[in-house]
């Protein structure tokens, strides 16, 4: 191999490789769950007399937010460690995660979940707003993730792509 070839091989390191996923979405999501997080220790409900954090309110709040915290660890090492920077499955597991967060947060925006149980009239706080938006933040970063390139196709120099099995990928 001339060194002409090395050369090109050095520079596409430092070059963008369109066959992997570029992190961002996983950066996006990461702080939309930073932002449920934190919407889940201010308040979101409040009665005549007292406020209720998201931690408070209703335990699936904080575990819908943990799970995040779960989720974003696994994007960000996946964008670290996978071959392709994610893994679909996961890119797609937290979209749903955050559409489920964003839902939770809807339903305290439109009416307290559990409300008529407790036989309280309550009226949502700030942090049901905060939570809303760090869940559309985390669902669409996830999304934006999930269209990103994925999977085990490998690229050799010459251009030809071929799966793992060993069939032409079409490109």
């Amino acid at each position: 191999m001339s060194s002409h070839g090395n050369t090109s091989n050095a520079n596409r390191a430092h070059t963008y490789d369109p066959h992997r996923a570029d992190p961002k979405g996983a950066y996006i999501a990461t702080a939309g769950v930073v932002i449920f997080v934190i919407a889940t220790f201010l308040a979101w409900i409040n009665t005549d007399d007292k406020s209720f954090s998201g931690y408070e309110a209703d335990t699936v709040i904080p575990f819908t937010a943990y799970l995040g915290i779960g989720f974003a660890a696994a994007l960000l090492y996946a964008a670290k460690r996978a071959t392709r920077r994610q893994h679909r499955g996961l890119s797609l597991s937290s979209m749903a995660a955050g559409i489920a967060a964003t839902g939770l947060s809807l339903s305290y925006l439109l009416e307290v979940p559990g409300g008529a149980e407790r036989k309280a009239g309550f009226d949502t706080e700030i942090g049901v707003y905060v939570g809303l938006i760090g869940a559309l933040v985390w669902a669409v970063g996830s999304f934006l993730l999930a269209m990103e390139p994925e999977g085990d196709i490998e690229h050799r120099q010459d251009g030809d792509h071929r799966t793992n099995d060993g069939t032409h990928s079409g490109n």
